[in-house]
């Protein structure tokens, strides 16, 4: 690897650990890093390498990783996790372990979940380089298992407490997303279920703890809001009132059960 690789390297590796980083500088960094890694054939090696350089190389995708998500860039953090499954997989035995390698992993369950990608959860949860009865002990991994199988049950709130327990600050990006769908379906539910609601019952159904955050999504979703009163009136748009057949239901059940009998 050329000096000139590694002194881009360090700046990116000061500017990443400042506090708070410094995203723009690594942003700029990271594009240079990149081209370099590629002249060098470091970007997706192959065959036997200097170790030394495999590990600068894998260092600077795991920083890129966690540079998209804090920049809010989900397709950017995407690639640099495929690209780092070279090094995790490849030459997992001839590398040391990373410590940023179960966070990322972690991140990318959650990417996932919050895609609706529920079979590729499982299989890339089944992947992974851990026994199962290790990840309860893992907290980057338990944490979107823990997710996984709240949002399977319909336990929002404990979705939602997930938030202040996650492992790392960046794992509170994917969970903010999983609540703003999760925010979404409730949101579908009421519109069916009321014709208007209370603004604090609304809120709290809503996970939203004030006022302002309410009003701004009932905006989005053109919900009729009624401060005086203190209520909120779910607007049904296009919605057309349809008649159920009664008689014709009845009828039929009556004959399937006709049918049935003459079966038996």
């Amino acid at each position: 690897m050329s000096s000139q690789l590694k002194t881009l390297y360090h700046e990116l590796q000061r500017s990443f650990s400042a506090q708070p980083s410094d995203l723009n500088k690594c942003g700029k960094l990271l594009a240079q890093l990149k081209i370099g890694l590629i002249e060098t054939g470091l970007l997706l090696p192959q065959g036997e390498r200097n170790p030394e350089d495999l590990v600068v190389a894998r260092d600077i995708l795991e920083i890129g990783a966690f540079w998209s998500i804090r920049t809010r860039d989900v397709p950017s953090f995407d690639r640099y996790f495929s690209q780092l499954q070279t090094f995790y997989t490849d030459y997992s035995a001839s590398l040391p372990p990373s410590k940023r390698e179960f966070p990322i992993r972690g991140l990318n369950l959650i990417r996932l979940l919050t895609q609706n990608r529920i079979a590729d959860f499982h299989t890339t949860l089944e992947s992974l380089p851990l026994r199962a009865d290790a990840i309860a002990d893992n907290p980057y991994i338990s944490h979107p298992v823990n997710l996984e199988r709240w949002l399977m049950e319909g336990s929002y709130s404990k979705v939602w407490n997930a938030r202040e327990e996650a492992p790392a600050e960046e794992y509170k990006f994917f969970v903010d997303s999983l609540m703003g769908t999760i925010r979404n379906e409730i949101a579908s539910c009421e519109e069916t279920a009321y014709e208007s609601l209370p603004l604090k019952d609304a809120a709290t159904l809503l996970f939203f703890t004030s006022q302002s955050e309410l009003l701004a999504f009932a905006q989005q979703r053109g919900w009729q809001v009624n401060l005086v009163a203190s209520t909120v009136t779910f607007v049904r748009k296009g919605e057309e009132k349809m008649e159920i057949p009664k008689q014709k239901l009845i009828a039929a059940s009556l004959a399937y059960a006709r049918e049935l009998e003459q079966i038996v």
